[in-house]
C-alpha cells in the first residue's frame, strides 16, 4: 500500500471557504460553523485503508469534542466515489460528510492525501495540520488520536499549538 504524505499547508492560513452538499444532498458551508470554538476539516475517502483505520476513533473524538465547541467536517475529494455502481460502503461519521466532486475545495486546502486533517481556531486560522496519531494500518500501534487530541486541547485551553507537527500519511487523492 503506497502512502502519500500531507503537504502541510502553512500555519496561520485562513480557512478556505467551502460550500458543498453532503452525502444526503444537504447543503453545508463553512459559515454554518462560525459559532464554534474550533473547526476540524478532514479530507477522507471511503476506499482508503488509512481512513478506515482511524474512522471509528475519529467518530469517538468528534462525540467527545463536539459538546466542547469543536465542529467536525469530512470532505471526500475523490469524484468517482459515491456514484451509482460504486461498491464501496460510505463512511458513517457523526458529523457532516461532504462531497467535493469538482475537487476545488481540496485544491484550496492544498490537500494531498486521505486522511488530511486541518484544525482551525476560533478566528479560523490554521493551527494544526498533521497526523491523527502514529498508528497506521498494520503497524500494531493503537489508534488513539493522540496528536490531534493534543492540538484540540491546546486550542480549547487557549494555549499555542506547537508548530512542530508530523504530516498526515494516507492514500493519495485521485485528481481528475
Amino acid at each position: 500500500m503506497a502512502a502519500t504524505q500531507s503537504t502541510m499547508l502553512e500555519l496561520g492560513t485562513t480557512a478556505p471557504h467551502f460550500a458543498l452538499d453532503d452525502t444526503e444532498g444537504k447543503f453545508t458551508c463553512i459559515d454554518d460553523f462560525w459559532a464554534d470554538r474550533a473547526l476540524l476539516v478532514v479530507f477522507v475517502s471511503d476506499r482508503c485503508p488509512y481512513v478506515k483505520h482511524i474512522a471509528p476513533a475519529l467518530g469517538e473524538l468528534a462525540r467527545e469534542y463536539r459538546p466542547r465547541g469543536v465542529a467536525f467536517v469530512a470532505i471526500n475529494p475523490n469524484p468517482d466515489e459515491g456514484r451509482p455502481g460504486d461498491d464501496t460502503e460510505p463512511l458513517r461519521l457523526p458529523f457532516p460528510y461532504l462531497r467535493d466532486q469538482a475537487q476545488s475545495i481540496a485544491r484550496a486546502y492544498n490537500a494531498a492525501c486521505t486522511p488530511d486533517l486541518y484544525l482551525f481556531d476560533e478566528e479560523r486560522q490554521l493551527v494544526y495540520r498533521g497526523e491523527f496519531d502514529d498508528s497506521r494500518p498494520g503497524n500494531g500501534v493503537p489508534v488513539t488520536g493522540r496528536a490531534l487530541r493534543a492540538a484540540l486541547d491546546a486550542v480549547l485551553e487557549g494555549r499555542e499549538v506547537p508548530a512542530e507537527q508530523t504530516p498526515s500519511v494516507g492514500c493519495g487523492i485521485r485528481w481528475v
